[in-house]
């Protein structure tokens, strides 16, 4: 017999009980399991997201009667026997307690055969067992979880809606996907298969997984420094999003979430990223196991280091030079901005007077969010309440684009700049939420319609938006279980960018939502800044005269969704004032 009971002792220092909190945690244990008894094919079968079936088959080395009937019971493993092991951990699991915590609430049936010999078949309800009992032989083992959370139905209420469990168990999946190349996985969601990936490379991992354009878009990484070996790879700007949901460390082949170690990630980028945006990348660190502890926490996706900074530096230097190829193409970044905003945010001046005066102490990076965005609504404000003001009207004969970014023309009272993306961001969001009201937006039919394919958890992220993608321009047609047609897109936008202009709402709407009062001014806000036309595009004395005319049409043409300011006026007496004319 393999499987053991732990000490008393040993029980006690291992941190609490894992908690089975849905479908997707269950999903992870017994995915845990298959991949640690070193099962080369994995299927899950799922129904109403997990609600009323989970099903998870491999072809492991499979269990014995006496081990089939200690597996369910709780603290027993077969993965550590001493409190020594807990400090050399090689597997996913070793707190021997998933499968009797799943067997807690949920109705359970495990089949198992060792190799090639007969198989044994044990049945779990409301945390009791029966007598094992002979089955047919099937090369590993088979368990089937059904009406989870029946027995507790003040847990079962907080599970989420069928498609939304699905996704979370597709995020578990994915994650075991990127870290076992060599291990085929199957979902197949009511009947349905959602994701099939045979053994292949971890390159042609991430295409299956993610889009097929992704291999087009990564630079190795394969560094080491002393007995650290981190391998993977990063996404060149191609793959950065706008919200983290690609981001994937392993320690060991196990996932972990370490925001010192995705700093590190984002800071060897450089200025090649700012603030919000994410980098797509899965990176291995492979670190002997004395010098890690994994038993922090009951997800085990935590970890602690034995020299946390080392990591930091290694995987900061073994990500640059993924990159190094990429920055030496650059120019020089001596973050110029970085010191406008140093001395923007520490501004004590006297208007009347025009002297500037400079804080000594720094801000912090919040603190100067903050203030910014504080000065922006105010101007804005300031500008809105003078809007009547007679000497401010708008004559668009002379006017000038420039550095490509802004507008710049004369007023009776003297100059006014309008950025031009917040502008036109202005305008298509008010645009945008007319639409979703009453007409839908005009469109512009593509002369040869473009399939667009999706990973599951975008697909379904796609079909809660797509009524008011259609409201804003997009014609589109569902085609097969993860793509899309699409036959035209909005009139405002350039073509080629269908997918990157949908998956940037996706992000951006997920992201976002809570910083609006409804769906539809969040969706809105997200089409405006992915669909406006951006900073560097040129434009003609006409698009210009046109896209001031249709701004002042908006009801809030001052400052944009987001409360930035749009227009900046600097006056007659101003100019006057900096040009000492008295």
């Amino acid at each position: 017999m393999i499987i053991q009971p732990l000490s008393e002792d040993l029980r006690n220092k291992i941190s609490a009980g894992e908690v089975v909190e849905r479908p997707a945690s269950v999903v992870k244990e017994c995915v845990e399991n298959s991949l640690d008894a070193g099962a080369t094919d994995i299927s899950i079968i799922i129904k109403k997201g997990g609600h009323h079936l989970i099903h998870v088959s491999d072809n492991g080395s499979g269990m014995s009667s006496e081990d089939l009937t200690a597996s369910v019971l709780r603290y027993h493993t077969s993965k550590i026997e001493s409190i020594d092991d807990l400090f050399s951990i090689d597997t996913l699991g070793f707190r021997g307690e998933a499968l009797a915590s799943i067997a807690s609430v949920a109705e359970m049936k495990i089949v198992s055969s060792h190799g090639q010999k007969v198989g044994h078949e044990i049945t779990v309800e409301n945390g009791v067992s029966n007598s094992v009992a002979p089955a047919p032989a099937i090369g590993g083992t088979e368990i089937t979880i059904q009406n989870l959370f029946f027995n507790t139905p003040a847990r079962k209420k907080f599970l989420k809606a069928p498609r939304t469990e699905m996704r979370k168990v597709v995020d578990i999946v994915r994650r075991y996907g990127l870290a076992y190349p060599e291990v085929a996985f199957k979902i197949i969601s009511d009947e349905k298969e959602i994701l099939s990936v045979l053994p292949e490379s971890l390159e042609e991992r991430i295409d299956a997984l993610f889009d097929p354009t992704y291999g087009e878009n990564l630079r190795p990484v394969n560094f080491s420094k002393g007995d650290f070996v981190f391998t993977g790879f990063v996404g060149n700007l191609n793959l950065i999003r706008s919200r983290p949901s690609e981001q994937y460390l392993f320690l060991n082949r196990r996932f972990i979430k370490d925001r010192l170690l995705n700093s590190a990630v984002y800071s060897a980028y450089e200025a090649l990223v700012k603030r919000g945006e994410y980098p797509f990348f899965v990176i291995n660190l492979m670190i002997p196991s004395d010098q890690v502890d994994v038993n922090v926490h009951p997800m085990k996706t935590e970890v602690r280091f034995q020299d946390e900074w080392r990591v930091y530096h290694v995987l900061k230097s073994g990500v640059k030079e993924a990159l190094k190829e990429l920055l030496d193409t650059l120019p020089s970044f001596d973050k110029p901005f970085d010191s406008f905003f140093q001395k923007s945010n520490n501004y004590e001046g006297d208007s009347n007077q025009g002297s500037i005066q400079f804080s000594n102490t720094p801000l912090s990076q919040n603190e100067k969010e903050y203030q910014t965005l504080q000065r922006a609504k105010s101007y804005a404000s300031q500008l809105a309440e003078s809007r009547e003001d007679s000497s401010t009207s708008f004559a668009t004969e002379n006017i000038w684009q420039i550095h490509n970014k802004y507008i710049l023309s004369e007023i009776s009272s003297g100059l006014v700049m309008i950025d031009q993306h917040v502008a036109h961001e202005r305008v298509l969001y008010e645009e945008a939420l007319i639409a979703f009201e009453s007409t839908s937006m005009a469109s512009q039919t593509l002369l040869f319609p473009e399939k667009l394919d999706f990973s599951a958890d975008e697909f379904d992220a796609l079909l809660d938006v797509l009524p008011y993608l259609e409201k804003i321009g997009f014609k589109v047609k569902k085609e097969g279980d993860s793509s899309i047609r699409v036959e035209a897109i909005p009139s405002e936008m350039g073509w080629g960018m269908e997918k990157s202009v949908i998956r940037d709402i996706i992000d951006h709407f997920l992201n976002h939502r809570k910083e609006y009062s409804s769906f539809q001014e969040g969706l809105a806000a997200s089409f405006a800044c992915k669909a406006a036309i951006k900073a560097g595009d040129p434009m003609t004395k006409e698009e210009m005269q046109e896209l001031v005319n249709r701004l002042f049409a908006t009801n809030h043409p001052y400052y944009c969704p987001h409360g930035r300011p749009i227009i900046v006026q600097m006056s007659l007496d101003e100019l006057d004032r900096r040009f000492e004319r008295h």
